[in-house]
């Protein structure tokens, strides 16, 4: 069951997940969802033809009593630059790989997932934000990350996505870019807020953003995507249509993504009852 499936009739074609707390050993995940059953779901999403992609908001791998949001400078180079801190970092990405591979699918296959780290990294809320490194360190953690997980540990069910928070232009967009064969999926996160004031700025921000994914993707042969937004408590009853539509439509996007109905203030997906409910049926109509 799903909001999605119970307004349209069909399962959402992309679902979220979040490996938060499987670094610290915990059995369920920062929104107490448990592990195993985040399996499950990923297998029952595999099974009905959907795609799962995975973000991860790891506590400070240097104090792991200090969460994602916990603003600590110069936490990637303390990693890094410390033989035994990158040491005790690579057994966190281990607990990550053994997840991924025990991810089967029927028969046994492996369920291919994106997977989205260090995300929203041109802001600075998050441990490895803009402001806490520099390009080349960011650079540098995300391709030992990557090649830990798939060289070292074996890891071939991953695709990889680099996912941004708001950028300024494409240079911004790049500026901490890993390099083409480190990344399969361009994105970039942007939320609605303030509305309806900021309607059309949001609008014309977002269409802005996703020409120079189109434009990235096209150049580099990559899958792009929006891969977070959304409006919270989705306070607009023709949101879907009047303002995702025009800034998606015909413009190669592989997907989008809104983030999770967790609470009665804090939710992201239309439900039963929702004002915006029959704009979301209109919407899931259009091509």
């Amino acid at each position: 069951r799903s909001d999605i499936r119970t307004l349209t009739g069909q399962h959402p074609a992309v679902v979220g997940h979040d490996l938060g707390h499987l670094e610290l050993g915990k059995p369920a995940n920062l929104d107490a969802v448990p592990f195993d059953q985040m399996r499950e779901s990923i297998l029952a999403v595999y099974r009905y033809g959907g795609i799962n992609t995975i973000s991860w908001h790891p506590n400070n791998p240097l104090d792991l009593t200090k969460t994602t949001w916990d603003r600590v400078d110069s936490t990637i180079r303390g990693i890094t630059a410390d033989r035994k801190n990158l040491r005790n970092y690579k057994k966190i990405l281990d607990k990550l790989a053994v997840f991924f591979k025990s991810l089967n699918g029927p028969g046994g296959a492996l369920i291919p997932v994106i997977f989205r780290p260090y995300h929203e990294h041109t802001g600075s809320w998050f441990w490895w934000g803009a402001g806490h490194c520099t390009p080349s360190e960011y650079k540098a953690f995300w391709q030992m990350t990557v090649k830990h997980l798939t060289r070292k540990r074996k890891v071939h069910n991953l695709l990889i996505a680099y996912s941004t928070d708001n950028f300024i232009n494409e240079a911004h967009y790049l500026e901490r870019y890993p390099g083409d064969e480190f990344v399969d999926l361009l994105g970039f996160d942007t939320y609605h807020r303030n509305a309806p004031q900021s309607d059309s700025a949001f609008t014309a921000n977002a269409k802005r953003m996703v020409a120079t994914l189109k434009k990235l993707g096209e150049e580099k042969n990559k899958l792009y995507a929006i891969t977070e937004t959304g409006l919270e408590t989705v306070k607009e009853h023709d949101w879907w249509t009047r303002i995702v539509y025009p800034i998606i439509s015909d413009t190669g996007l592989s997907y989008v993504l809104v983030w999770r109905n967790g609470r009665a203030d804090h939710y992201y997906a239309p439900f039963e009852g929702q004002q915006s409910a029959e704009d979301f049926k209109s919407f899931f109509k259009l091509p």
